[in-house]
């Protein structure tokens, strides 16, 4: 094809498209009254869907209806027999009854015991240095602390 064709086929194209939107009938359309809705993939005589594949209409299997047929009346026998037990308040029961208390609390406390350890530390330091006079030499003090606690453990010896 030429330009020229081209270009008049694309124009005569344009312009059917341009009388389709105004609502005026083609000449190489025919118009229905109604508009012909096909149903390709969903069959309104019995509410269900097609399945796509051969050529044949074949219809799709409802599986969820099929999983879930008479899964209603098994829990409600589950229920009925879970009831019918006895129920053990031993076997409820934690057998200790602060245990989960412990175990939140363990990483708390763990970090508490750190710091309490390090302010008795830091107040034995004090002290030691207050009895021997030396308050800026916190070394020195703690030093004079050992050897106070040797000379003990050797005087109970």
């Amino acid at each position: 094809m030429s330009l020229a064709e081209n270009a008049q086929a694309r124009k005569d194209r344009l312009l059917a498209l341009r009388k389709r939107r105004a609502g005026e009938a083609v000449e190489d359309e025919v118009v229905n009254a109604e508009p012909f809705i096909k149903n390709r993939n969903f069959d309104p005589e019995t509410r269900t869907l097609k399945k796509r594949g051969n050529d044949e209409d074949v219809e799709m299997e409802d599986t969820v209806e099929r999983n879930v047929e008479g899964l209603a009346e098994q829990i409600i026998r589950e229920d009925a027999e879970k009831r019918a037990q006895e129920l053990d308040l031993f076997n409820i029961a934690p057998k200790r009854a602060n245990w989960d208390l412990k175990r939140e609390m363990g990483k708390k406390l763990a970090k508490l015991d750190r710091k309490t350890q390090e302010a008795t530390h830091t107040l034995i330091r004090q002290r030691l240095a207050t009895q021997k006079g030396e308050s800026d030499d916190l070394v020195g003090a703690m030093k004079a602390g050992e050897r106070a606690e040797l000379n003990s453990d050797d005087d109970e010896d």
